[in-house]
């Protein structure tokens, strides 16, 4: 429940933050005025002493998130794909974030996997490892089918995670609204939004049939992907608090050494993780958004394989042509075309100057373009990018924040398995086919052929909705009345009595 309650997790959270010398570290990346840094000292400075140590090789922030449990570590991964709230700098320490915990007991996966699945463990598998992997929210078991003898990974909750959560993100709405009040000029990051989208993806990673639908839906999508696999979703071994896949057997991508003894071929792989990524964003608006090494393996036959479904991105297609169309200027190097999408989509306020703004998106493309071919990343093109259109006063789009993160992870993979990958090259010819096929005449037809198929549906209704319409602009409009002075002193007033209420109870108890 939110309430002054959570203070009290706050000062553990600002003690922790201090003891370990996270503090000055979080608030210069959210650039905190004074005012805002002096009350964040006051809830961390006395109280030193009550928070946890940590692990004192890890860098400050993300000593003090794996100290403070499952609900701040998750919110550091969270928060490296925003940079644009927390830094490069600290998103970069974030995204090296630990997901590692001691694992919670056999005996309480198997009873859990039992209660989900409604079936003794005994009778739907043949074998039910210890934990082989254990993170923040869940760990995974390797099982065998009892019935098959196909070997699967079951994914399990940790218990009571669901309840440990909830508490922690009311305390973290507590802190935002904090910060509201004492750092207006903070109020441009949106901290209540922050939270808030940090508890949607929680609340649906803590439901395991949305990361198996997930699974099922990017499998799905990619069925056709030569040399790309998902795991197989094992449907009725699914619920809530377990998730059973099939077991991938590969090679983990950042183990280079067991790549090159089993004879693949590193450039090969790099350039195909990189085409697959853009294909998935561009295609079917529907991205693997936490690519990173760890998530990938390399099959024996040389596919890559993907792993771990909790965050995933989704554009809708609008946003998609708008995202190929500014890749495919700056290919081009038509900064003035680019500059008029920016425009065209709303990016970018109306009242800017296009050749303005044109002018400084070359700044951008010029000197990455004049890089070596080993050297050139769309990565920092896209971060630079958001730079400029920050200060031509483009609101944050998180859908696009995410893009670009995830751009940058698959930009490192894709290096780390070969160095002198040329990225433009890889991404040009499929920016171009999607360009080919969603920009110009036929994508103009298609959608005019939609745009058709919606009349129709709604032919019947038409009439009356025009005639709605038209009453409603012949009616008289109604101008309702605001409070008087004397009311919202009266608000004022019974707002007051309430919270010496409140503190009276609070004291009491």
């Amino acid at each position: 429940m939110r309430g002054p309650h959570n203070i009290w997790r706050l000062i553990r959270t600002g003690a922790t933050l201090e003891r370990t010398g996270a503090m000055g570290v979080v608030l210069d990346a959210f650039r905190a005025p004074p005012h805002l840094r002096l009350v964040a000292r006051i809830l961390g400075w006395p109280f030193a002493w009550l928070g946890y140590k940590g692990d004192v090789t890890q860098p400050p922030a993300t000593r003090a998130l794996t100290a403070l449990g499952p609900a701040y570590i998750k919110f550091g991964q969270i928060m490296s794909t925003r940079p644009d709230v927390v830094g490069d700098e600290l998103a970069s320490q974030l995204r090296v974030l630990q997901d590692k915990l001691p694992p919670f007991p056999l005996a309480e996966a198997r009873e859990m996997v039992e209660q989900e699945l409604e079936l003794p463990v005994d009778e739907l598998f043949s074998e039910f490892s210890e934990p082989i992997a254990a993170a923040s929210i869940a760990q995974v078991h390797q099982a065998r089918l009892a019935d098959t003898g196909e070997l699967v990974a079951v994914k399990v909750l940790r218990p009571g995670i669901e309840r440990a959560f909830r508490k922690d993100v009311d305390a973290f709405y507590l802190a935002a609204r904090m910060v509201d009040l004492l750092a207006p000029s903070a109020r441009r990051l949106r901290p209540m939004d922050v939270i808030a989208h940090f508890e949607g993806v929680v609340m649906g990673e803590l439901d395991l049939r949305m990361e198996t639908a997930a699974a099922a839906e990017f499998a799905s999508n990619t069925a056709k992907d030569g040399g790309f696999r998902v795991p197989q979703v094992q449907w009725f071994l699914s619920a809530r608090r377990v998730m059973t896949l099939g077991w991938a057997n590969g090679i983990p991508a950042n183990d280079l050494g067991a790549i090159d003894a089993a004879g693949h071929d590193r450039k090969a792989l790099g350039e195909r993780v990189l085409r697959l990524f853009l294909s998935h964003a561009l295609r079917d608006g529907y991205f693997h958004a936490d690519m990173h090494q760890g998530n990938l393996k390399v099959a024996p036959n040389g596919d890559i394989i993907a792993l771990d479904f909790g965050i995933m991105g989704r554009l809708d297609e609008y946003t998609r042509r708008v995202y190929a169309e500014i890749i495919f200027g700056f290919i081009r190097k038509d900064y003035h075309r680019v500059a008029e999408v920016h425009f065209e989509a709303g990016y970018v306020p109306a009242d800017r100057d296009v050749d303005e703004f044109a002018r400084a998106l070359r700044s951008v493309g010029e000197p990455i373009f004049g890089m070596d071919a080993s050297r050139i990343s769309m990565g920092r093109l896209l971060n630079y990018l958001f730079e400029v259109t920050e200060r031509f006063g483009m609101e944050t789009r998180t859908e696009l924040i995410l893009l670009q993160r995830t751009m940058v992870v698959v930009e490192g993979v894709a290096r780390s398995l070969y160095p002198q990958i040329n990225i433009w090259e890889v991404a040009s010819p499929i920016v171009e086919e999607y360009i080919k096929d969603n920009i110009g005449p036929k994508a103009l037809a298609r959608d005019l052929k939609r745009t058709a198929r919606v009349l129709a549906r709604f032919g019947p209704r038409l009439p009356q909705m025009a005639e709605a319409a038209l009453m409603r602009e012949s009616l008289p409009q109604v101008h309702v009345k605001g409070p008087t002075k004397w009311m919202r002193l009266g608000y004022a007033g019974v707002g007051a009595v309430t919270m010496a209420a409140l503190i009276w109870v609070l004291q009491a108890l």
